[in-house]
């Protein structure tokens, strides 16, 4: 996975611009995502919008397939990072999974174990490559998603483990997790500084924070 590779800010056959307005302020703000996220969504994508991205407050955007923003909520805590993730209406077989809480548990772990020092981002996908939930920068989850897909299409999602370093050093590291028979992959993406050894040490210790509540 190479960040060479990655999409640019201007590339428009990856990105999509839409409008956003801040629930408490009104103040509106252009955004570009991740078309993909939202094409692969059955039902509304929930982005959530950190502090200072729009303006001083952070809030959540419904956004439909045809990326129209059908509504916000307010929140009661902060966002650190720009997340997007499947509402829990959910599709297909992956609704046993985010419709439950258990599903909202883990995105608090994942939200709580970036620190911007050595844990950049995460994420669930499934084995085919479908966003769940991440909070991985715009680039890194686009090639996360590629690499996904490419890998179900070689029939390589019986890999349990996968190790990859990114042109910055960067690293990425993602394990196969199971609920109720279903297989999702979890992600965490780690700064050029820390090495695969601690990385390491990090996902098992989510591993078992994971279990706790499995």
């Amino acid at each position: 996975m190479s960040a060479q590779n990655g999409i640019t800010q201007d590339d428009e056959e990856y990105l999509k611009e839409i409008k956003i307005r801040c629930p408490q302020c009104s103040t509106n703000k252009k955004l570009k995502i991740p078309k993909k996220v939202i094409d692969q969504s059955k039902q509304l994508t929930t982005i959530s919008i950190p502090s200072n991205l729009c303006c001083e407050h952070s809030f959540q955007a419904f956004v439909d397939k045809n990326f129209i923003v059908r509504g916000y909520q307010k929140v009661d805590f902060e966002f650190s990072h720009m997340e997007f993730y499947e509402s829990s209406e959910g599709s297909y077989d992956t609704e046993n999974f985010t419709s439950k809480p258990i599903f909202q548990q883990i995105i608090q772990l994942l939200r709580d174990c970036v620190d911007d020092k050595e844990i950049l981002g995460s994420g669930i996908f499934t084995v085919e490559g479908k966003v769940l939930y991440s909070s991985l920068p715009q680039t890194t989850l686009f090639n996360t998603i590629r690499e996904f897909e490419v890998r179900s299409e070689q029939h390589l999602i019986s890999l349990k483990k996968m190790y990859l370093e990114l042109d910055n050093s960067e690293k990425f590291i993602s394990t196969i997790i199971s609920f109720n028979g279903l297989k999702f992959n979890l992600v965490l993406m780690f700064s050029f500084r820390t090495k695969f050894g601690m990385g390491n040490l990090h996902m098992r210790d989510l591993l078992k924070k994971i279990e706790k509540i499995n």
